[in-house]
């Protein structure tokens, strides 16, 4: 006698076989079915979480210290337009705080001058009341003559916004910026 249903091939038989083994391995499985949200959630909170607060901390410190280099720089400028910009100490503090305004006073400005020879500038600098004549004296020779510059040094302890274990509760940042007068 004939049946209606078409001969099972090989090919069929595979598929139900490889089907019916799938289905016994994901029955396996339903016991375990949030193990893996867990483990995510753990690795996240030990891991993941200090890694991003670590990062933006460093990155507000990193932040920080440019502000606080921008505004040696803006001190620096300000004073190296002149003589008389030069000697105008208030001037140059308003400069530096006003690139880092977020710093107010905080921020501290040291501005100071100093001369040297115009053939050897890396050599004696001659500061002080006397110190443009001390370098016009030494200063000797044909193209020797005494140069001013103006150094700016601005400084600011940087405290992060939230605070880790194992890191620093506020970082001292120190910025120098040196420039020539212009006579």
């Amino acid at each position: 006698m004939m049946s209606n249903s078409p001969n099972p091939t090989p090919r069929s038989l595979a598929s139900v076989s490889l089907i019916s083994r799938l289905r016994s391995r994901l029955r396996g499985l339903r016991g375990e079915s949030g193990s893996a949200m867990i483990e995510v959630a753990l690795i996240w909170s030990f891991l993941g979480l200090p890694l991003i607060l670590g990062t933006a901390e460093i990155a507000t410190v990193i932040y920080d210290s440019i502000e606080i280099d921008n505004a040696s720089h803006a001190g620096s400028a300000y004073g190296g337009q002149s003589i008389t910009y030069a000697s105008n100490t208030s001037g140059i503090t308003t400069a530096a705080r006003n690139e880092a305004n977020d710093f107010g006073t905080a921020l501290v400005v040291t501005p100071t001058t100093y001369y040297v020879c115009a053939n050897n500038p890396t050599g004696t600098q001659y500061t002080g009341a006397s110190a443009q004549s001390n370098a016009t004296a030494a200063c000797t020779g044909g193209s020797n003559h005494a140069v001013e510059f103006l150094q700016v040094v601005t400084s600011a302890s940087v405290t992060p916004p939230f605070h880790l274990p194992g890191l620093a509760t506020s970082f001292p940042i120190a910025s120098t910026s040196v420039m020539e007068v212009v006579q």
